[in-house]
């Protein structure tokens, strides 16, 4: 049986409770875990209090020596950690192997950062004195992660917090606990010292998490609604909060767009991780010359993206993560259809015996999805995609602005009049033109309106797990 990291110990939950991780490929049980409570997020933040009075004070240099060579542990031991997070989360091996990497690249990428961050000299108008800036680690910080990419976003929280001097109370997704207890384990036979990072389980460690007193900051991503309560819960301590939230990334493509390379690009957007992503092509606004040409390519693409068992080799697309996420995108796919939109591939389940005791479900293109459909409204956390014709750029920006989340966006075209109004004009944390959506370790990563604020990734990341601190020097 898994078991919970806290300082030291390898430990059970206080209350001696447990529930079972399940494969949602095949149902069968991966492994029992501890089901954790306040007792053990409370002696999980006492160990992080402890173990960041010598953590903090650590020369930078030599933090970022420990992380570097912790990372460099970790990543070693990707081919065993990548089909753990199969097992737990359905993802295929490929996808897998590609989490699994960079969550210890993440953890290198922020160890380089440790040791070159640095504060500011200031004049005063008191010539007797002089004034500095300087920035100081928050202290014990807590991440709260959910089960779509487990490892990258927990790297995003961890790497970032204990490069800046801070110790970490991680929970990951009650679902998915498995891979990530195997990577922070490595990091630590790397040599990343008992303490700094302690690993919770169970459900109700999140709401302990946010209101334990030690905790000074919390970085959650999640959905919009449980932004809103652990912003709202957060606020009763007047802690930090970092929320990467929910998200409905519009896409543009204009007649000019080089069509194979969006094709790509949408396909990869919105397919993978069988569309569990916040950040993926969610909406698809097509200028009219080339929209049957573009559907054409694809549709092709969907059609070679064979369901599967993650572990199995020839499988191009793992199942849905649980059977109420699969319920609840084929409502909404269910809800375009009776409003007359029309399926161009897909909108079920795949056939076949492997099939009957996962979550599985087929990519889904659907034209002319008319104005009121879910599929618009709301996010679309799986491999379903929504397309609409538009006549021109300014079409393509008021819809793909009609939105309550402002996360991604990106935009197809070779104008580059039409590129610069999108970055400009698109309401979202992150604009890709004609590029891959891929979130780089030295960008900030963030969203705008229900999708959040604070942001991973990226000095500024780094910078938002210290606080600065005037100071004043008179005579000595």
């Amino acid at each position: 049986m898994a078991t919970m990291i806290i300082e030291g110990d390898r430990t059970k939950a206080a209350s001696g409770k447990t529930y079972e991780v399940r494969n949602p490929a095949t149902g069968e049980v991966v492994d029992e875990v501890p089901a954790g409570g306040a007792a053990d997020v409370d002696r999980a933040a006492q160990a992080a209090a402890k173990a960041f009075t010598t953590w903090s004070k650590m020369p930078a240099n030599k933090r970022a020596e420990i992380l570097h060579k912790a990372a460099q542990h970790m990543l070693g031991k990707v081919e065993h950690i990548a089909p753990i997070l199969t097992k737990e989360q359905g993802k295929t091996l490929l996808e897998s192997r590609i989490e699994a990497q960079r969550f210890g690249e993440n953890i290198a990428w922020f160890a380089d950062l440790a040791d070159k961050v640095h504060g500011q000299h200031v004049r005063l108008p008191d010539l007797t004195t002089y004034g500095l800036v300087v920035r100081r680690p928050i202290g014990v910080c807590g991440a709260i992660v959910p089960w779509n990419f487990p490892l990258t976003l927990a790297a995003n929280k961890v790497a970032p917090a204990i490069a800046a001097g801070n110790t970490v109370v991680l929970k990951p997704a009650s679902t998915t606990p498995l891979s990530t207890l195997a990577c922070i384990e490595a990091l630590i036979e790397g040599g990343l010292p008992e303490g700094v990072v302690n690993v919770v389980l169970g459900q109700a460690t999140g709401e302990a998490i946010v209101s334990h007193p030690l905790i000074r900051k919390i970085a959650l991503t999640g959905s919009t609604p449980t932004g809103k309560k652990v912003m709202a819960r957060a606020a009763e301590g007047l802690k930090k909060v970092t929320l990467e939230l929910g998200g409905s990334d519009p896409c543009i493509v204009l007649d000019d767009a080089d069509l194979e390379g969006a094709a790509r690009a949408i396909s990869v957007g919105r397919f993978f991780n069988c569309g569990q992503a916040c950040l993926a092509v969610k909406r698809l606004y097509v200028q009219e010359g080339v929209h049957d040409a573009l559907l054409e390519k694809l549709v092709a693409r969907a059609a070679k993206l064979k369901p599967g068992n993650g572990l199995d080799k020839d499988s191009r697309m793992g199942p849905m993560h649980s059977e109420t996420q699969r319920a609840e995108v084929e409502a909404q796919v269910k809800d375009a259809v009776d409003r007359g939109a029309r399926v161009l591939y897909g909108g079920g389940r795949p056939k076949g015996a492997e099939y009957d005791r996962g979550w599985f479900i087929q990519p889904t293109i659907l034209e002319d999805v008319p104005d009121g459909s879910r599929m618009w409204a709301e996010e679309v956390f799986g491999p379903a995609l929504p397309v609409r014709r538009i006549k021109d750029l300014d079409e393509g920006l008021r819809l793909a602005n009609d939105s309550e989340y402002g996360l991604g966006s990106s935009i197809w075209t070779t104008n580059m009049a039409a590129a610069h109004r999108a970055v400009e004009e698109l309401e979202a944390g992150y604009t890709w033109v004609n590029a891959l959506q891929i979130a780089h370790d030295e960008l900030p990563f963030g969203g705008t309106k229900q999708s959040g604020f604070g942001k991973e990734h990226g000095l500024e990341a780094f910078l938002q797990y210290t606080e600065e601190k005037s100071v004043v020097y008179g005579g000595i």
